[in-house]
């Protein structure tokens, strides 16, 4: 049987605030931009900890596993003890870890914090998307989770920016440390306002917990991540086979324990009746080429930069802007997208995206190499990150609608879930294919063959976006 539908209370108000949505939007974006800041910053962390490129891997692979394998968790435990309170938690945590980062005398110390801040992320971002679903309505709804989307992917390049700048900057000698000592001011600021400003809404009946579906996602999470983000850079040995194999029996065996806890009336930490929704499935799968897609994106073209095209971390960095701002005006504007032109907008940004992915492809192939610079690359760039900018804010939009918002947690932990996992799924497919051709062919060719697939991701989105419906929630 199907539980019966769970209402919302609020310790404090149904409202949310300017500041208190500003809050919460600030740790979306400190998540966001966290994923992402290492990337710049990883040749300056090898010489630092005499780390090998396996090692280096963990460190972002770590975050990534740790933070796709709790969201979901994240979500539940906030709709059980209040997301405002979870969300401070979450802060508090994150800064702690951070500062634990940019510490680190070592480089294993610096993966174990690393795997903690991806924990701390998981437990802060669920309570965004479901406090933003549990007290807004309507037009403020839409604007919020429109502003998620921007914020989320916008603070995807900004970690690539700002990490150049932190680290191209060497304060006081920190080099790559400064880049998570950055986040601790932040997040104290965020902690002060919070505590202020971010209403402490849950389910007015909390479930159980789940033991044996937190372990069974966690594992069939860690048995399909762990080995693509790692088996390429140790050769594929015989663990990262048998993980993969593993990966889909641990998936069947969670979804027929959360079934059976669902019918006979338990408390599954994923309710698989939230997949009955056709708007929740249409959404989750629309998210697959937008997130491989983006991830792969940022890992190629940080290799292109300055491993392929000589830059140093800051100009990278830097190169990104055009597509940051264009997508932030983007996601501010999609809400008026979507209200003309419905479903179809999510079709429209794909075709937009992929032009400007075809724009940078050609330019790639036409501009002499050795000349390649930033202002070669800024229209197309700029073009992808309007499409970027709809796609994100739709996804959200087109998950969240169907999700009832006594299950605000757990809806916005599946939609973050989906978004994590692919996101170190596109590193770890996209890049893989990337590097092996840059082997062969050669660094150009290979960034535009991999732009070329990516093209064909969009145009399947376009297709998806076909059966979304006229109008949108």
């Amino acid at each position: 049987m199907t539980p019966a539908p769970l209402t919302e209370k609020s310790t404090r108000t149904d409202a949310l605030t300017p500041l208190g949505l500003l809050t919460v939007l600030l740790g979306a974006a400190l998540s966001s931009i966290d994923f992402f800041i290492v990337n710049v910053a990883l040749p300056s962390m090898g010489r630092d900890l005499r780390a090998s490129p396996a090692t280096l891997e963990m460190v972002v692979a770590g975050y990534a596993v740790a933070y796709a394998v709790l969201l979901v968790l994240g979500g539940r435990l906030g709709d059980t003890y209040g997301r405002g309170k979870l969300f401070r938690w979450g802060v508090a945590a994150f800064g702690l870890t951070s500062l634990a980062c940019g510490l680190a005398p070592g480089a294993w110390w610096l993966v174990g914090a690393r795997v903690a801040q991806g924990a701390a992320s998981a437990l802060m971002l669920p309570q965004v998307l479901a406090t933003i679903h549990a007290t807004t309505r309507g037009e403020r709804r839409a604007k919020a989770v429109a502003l998620y989307g921007s914020v989320s992917g916008l603070g995807v390049v900004l970690g690539q920016v700002l990490g150049g700048v932190l680290v191209a900057a060497d304060l006081a000698g920190t080099g790559w440390r400064m880049a998570f000592l950055v986040n601790v001011p932040v997040a104290v600021a965020a902690l002060l306002c919070a505590v202020r400003a971010v209403p402490d809404s849950r389910a007015e009946r909390p479930r159980r917990g789940d033991i044996g579906g937190t372990l069974l996602l966690g594992a069939a999470l860690t048995a399909l991540l762990l080995p693509l983000s790692e088996g390429r850079a140790t050769g594929w040995p015989l663990w990262s086979v048998l993980l993969l194999a593993a990966a889909p029996l641990f998936a069947w065996a969670f979804a027929a324990v959360e079934r059976r806890a669902e019918n006979t009336g338990g408390s599954p930490l994923l309710p698989p009746s939230l997949l009955r929704e056709p708007g929740v499935r249409r959404g989750l799968v629309l998210g697959l080429p937008i997130f491989i897609g983006f991830s792969g994106w940022m890992f190629v073209s940080a290799v292109t930069l300055q491993q392929g095209l000589g830059y140093g971390a800051l100009k990278a960095g830097l190169t990104l802007v055009p597509m940051g701002l264009a997508q932030f005006a983007a996601s501010i504007l999609a809400p008026g997208v979507a209200a003309r032109f419905g479903g179809r907008a999510m079709g429209v940004a794909a075709l937009v995206h992929a032009s400007g992915l075809v724009i940078l492809a050609l330019t790639a192939l036409w501009v002499p190499w050795s000349s390649l610079g930033p202002l070669a690359l800024a229209p197309g760039l700029a073009v992808c990150g309007l499409g970027q900018g709809v796609e994100l804010a739709l996804y959200y939009r087109i998950v969240l609608a169907a999700v009832p918002a006594a299950r605000a947690g757990a809806g916005s932990g599946l939609a973050a879930t989906v978004q994590q996992s692919c996101l170190a799924v596109g590193v770890a497919t996209v890049g893989s294919l990337f590097l092996a051709l840059a082997a062969g062919p050669g660094m150009r060719e290979a960034f535009a063959i991999v732009l070329g697939v990516q093209v064909v991701g969009l145009l399947g989105l376009a297709a998806l976006s076909l059966r979304l419906p006229r109008r949108l929630a």
